[in-house]
């Protein structure tokens, strides 16, 4: 830049025109001026320009190297974010696939399932429109089954030989119905059952449980016996005799008579009853119509040995408390007598040996029956 200042002054000078000579001596110090302020004014100009040059390179180079770490850290980022991208994606797509076998392999379990039970529900319709159209009575052997079973639960449980054969006539009436040859063997086997029945005693268990239950209701009634005091000994009084060789005898008998006049002596022998308190007398009663209820349950339950036991037990304190004078207690023991004469128990079959012979028929037919339904299954 001096240079090209030196080159303009120069051309300046050998163009300009030659002054007057007042001006001679004022041109080199102007020159001089001029150059002096030229020179400081480029150096100026050169160091602003440098510094500026240096500013803006500074600046320049911060920026790209902040935008290049920036643009480093997006582009990481971006990398990441891709690349998790693409593992989601793939797992996304690994899901998709496996649900998708999942669905199929169950689609076709199912079509399987749904096939095998529309080909088992098909087997069973066929087996019981076979079934139905074979054997349309069969129900009937299946109601005297039921029947049986009820006669043999009457026999083991109620000991009720009546019912249970009233039961059994209507298991027989049901099988003839079926008009079938071959179950002629289970309805001679019921025919037995039904004889054996018939043969066994019949016993009024109502009736007698009503007259027991009817003598609970008397109890309250029973007059109460007084204070039992035991009879006195009978004794004879010594005689005297005629003979003279018997005078000590007689001596002595005479003194004895004349001694028992002042003192009377009886003997009693035997066990002194007391009259009962109010509240024994309750107990009493409530003991004895204990004993008549246990003698009812003893009817239904066939026990012969418990019946007599409370029957006898129910006499005996009815002839120790109450007054035996008194009509209603005498009625009352008269009618324990007559009970206990009565026969409970009674000889049931163990066993009705037609039952055996009714299910197993029924189960050779069952298993007859559903074969075509197991073939169908399998």
């Amino acid at each position: 830049m001096t240079d090209n200042k030196n080159t303009d002054t120069k051309s300046s000078k050998a163009t300009t025109p030659s002054s007057p000579k007042t001006h001679a001596t004022d041109a080199p110090s102007s020159d001089r001026a001029a150059k002096k302020t030229s020179s400081s004014g480029g150096r100026s100009g050169i160091v602003l320009g440098a510094i500026a040059i240096a500013i803006a390179i500074g600046s320049s180079g911060w920026v790209f190297y902040h935008g290049h770490q920036q643009a480093t850290v997006l582009q990481n980022t971006v990398s990441a974010q891709q690349a998790q991208i693409a593992r989601l994606d793939q797992a996304l797509t690994q899901q998709q696939q496996a649900a998708k076998a999942a669905r199929e392999q169950l689609e076709d379990a199912t079509s399987t399932r749904l096939y095998q039970q529309d080909s088992s529900l098909k087997s069973l319709q066929k087996a019981v429109a076979e079934v139905k159209g074979r054997r349309p009575n069969d129900w009937l052997l299946a109601e005297a089954d039921y029947l049986i079973r009820m006669a043999g639960r009457k026999i083991g449980l109620e000991h009720d030989a009546q019912s249970a054969t009233a039961l059994m006539e209507a298991a027989d009436h049901r099988i003839a119905q079926l008009n079938d040859p071959s179950l002629m063997p289970i309805r001679q086997a019921m025919a037995n059952d039904i004889t054996a029945l018939k043969a066994v005693k019949r016993v009024d268990k109502d009736g007698i449980v009503l007259r027991l239950t009817s003598m609970q209701q008397q109890v309250k009634n029973l007059p109460l016996a007084s204070a039992v005091i035991p009879d006195i000994e009978d004794t004879q009084a010594p005689v005297v005799s005629e003979s003279v060789n018997d005078w000590q005898t007689n001596l002595t008998t005479s003194l004895k008579g004349f001694v028992d006049n002042f003192i009377t002596y009886r003997k009693r022998d035997g066990n002194v009853v007391p009259l009962l308190s109010p509240t024994q007398s309750y107990y009493l009663q409530e003991n004895l119509k204990n004993k008549l209820d246990q003698a009812m349950r003893a009817v239904y339950q066939g026990n012969d040995t418990l019946y007599h036991e409370a029957i006898g037990m129910a006499k005996d304190w009815a002839l120790r408390f109450y007054n035996q004078d008194a009509n209603a207690t005498t009625r009352f023991v008269e009618q324990l007598d007559a009970l206990n004469k009565q026969t409970i128990g009674v000889d049931l079959p163990n066993k009705l040996k037609s039952q055996s012979l009714v299910s197993d028929e029924i189960d050779t037919r069952l298993r007859r029956d559903i074969a075509p339904l197991t073939g169908g299954q399998s």
